[in-house]
């Protein structure tokens, strides 16, 4: 097998946290997907040199080679939002993240003045749920007695939109579609694998013509990925850990891949954070290669992080002052990230989670 064998990535490692923003036209935020998945707009940046160009994702083709390997994130986002009434008929908003006992879920929640302890709360269809305790940062533990949850969330959840893409009267049609990918598979994630929402079957036939393979493991997308740093020294900054599905066939294609001196393409900063964190966790096991099966992921990746699995990257646009937009500085560089992103404002590429994407190679 492949053994593992890190390489590090930037050496621009500033720990300040103004020093991973930007700024950013608010009319360059997406607020709906291109017309076509596979027609949004695709920056490729060479490592090496920081070199770019400019051509569409549906062009991906010129870029891979026979060889390569793409890796997904098949995890499909969870109808999770709940708009629910107090015993006194104030308007409650829940986003249910996961089961943590029977009969009881974690939540993010708010307004904060409304969930109190022992407090009821009226779901929709008639359901009646109670604020077993306050968790901390906006999350709470419901009682469920009684409730289906899934089926709850079947007949009247909302896709969880982020809240830069602006529903007033919530989601439309299209992003029950759109916002998922053609691919998604596991149900539990609270936020779309972005980078993935670009393919389509057409896509997939066209770079398995020229001989790139894919496989996928699912990284159950938690509001870890997305909660705010708030130190100025960025390393003082917790993750959550994410919980990861690695099957062993995708274990498998990596070594090969590596042995045939393929690349390894990670699809979106999830599917690179499930991978490191897996190659973390087989090091510190004495392990000399990956090893498949359930694990939370919990690196944090920052400017001079070794990687160890990952070779090249398709991404989406982040936010300012992020861990993703950290994380992609770590892979590419800061300065060259930055540069990137001022192209990419000049150019008016689409941001975020409709927005365009970029190859890092």
């Amino acid at each position: 097998m492949h053994e593992l064998t890190a390489t590090v990535g930037d050496v621009e490692r500033s720990t300040s946290l103004a020093d991973y923003d930007y700024d950013l036209p608010p009319e360059l935020i997406a607020q709906l997907p291109a017309t076509d998945r596979d027609a949004a707009r695709l920056m490729v940046m060479e490592r090496a040199s920081g070199a770019l160009q400019h051509a569409l994702v549906r062009d991906l083709s010129r870029f891979l080679r026979a060889g390569d390997l793409l890796i997904f994130n098949d995890a499909r986002v969870r109808p999770a939002r709940l708009h629910c009434r107090t015993a006194s008929g104030g308007a409650v908003e829940l986003l249910l993240l996961s089961e943590r006992a029977p009969a009881e879920w974690a939540c993010l929640g708010r307004p904060a003045k409304r969930l109190r302890p022992d407090s009821e709360l009226l779901l929709p269809g008639g359901a009646r749920v109670t604020v077993a305790e306050r968790l901390g940062d906006g999350r709470y533990a419901i009682r469920c007695a009684g409730v289906d949850v899934p089926a709850l969330l079947a007949a009247h959840g909302e896709l969880p939109l982020p809240p830069y893409i602006k529903r007033p009267d919530g989601p439309l049609a299209l992003d029950r579609e759109r916002y998922q990918t053609v691919f998604a598979a596991h149900d539990g994630a609270v936020a779309a694998p972005t980078a993935g929402l670009h393919f389509t079957p057409a896509l997939f036939a066209g770079l398995e013509d020229i001989g790139v393979a894919r496989v996928t493991l699912t990284l159950v997308v938690g509001p870890a990925t997305f909660l705010p740093v708030r130190n100025d020294d960025v390393r003082a900054h917790r993750m959550e850990g994410e919980w990861v599905e690695l099957p062993a066939a995708t274990v498998d294609m990596i070594a090969r891949t590596k042995a045939a001196g393929g690349r390894v393409i990670a699809v979106g900063t999830t599917t690179t954070r499930a991978l490191e964190s897996a190659a973390q966790h087989a090091r510190a096991a004495g392990a000399s290669a990956l090893r498949a099966g359930g694990f939370w992921a919990d690196a944090f990746i920052l400017p001079g992080f070794s990687f160890q699995v990952v070779d090249a990257l398709l991404t989406n646009f982040h936010l300012p002052r992020s861990t993703l937009l950290m994380l992609v500085s770590a892979f590419a560089g800061r300065e060259r990230m930055r540069a990137a992103y001022a192209v990419a404002v000049r150019e008016r590429y689409r941001f975020y989670s409709y927005g365009d994407a970029m190859l890092i190679l």
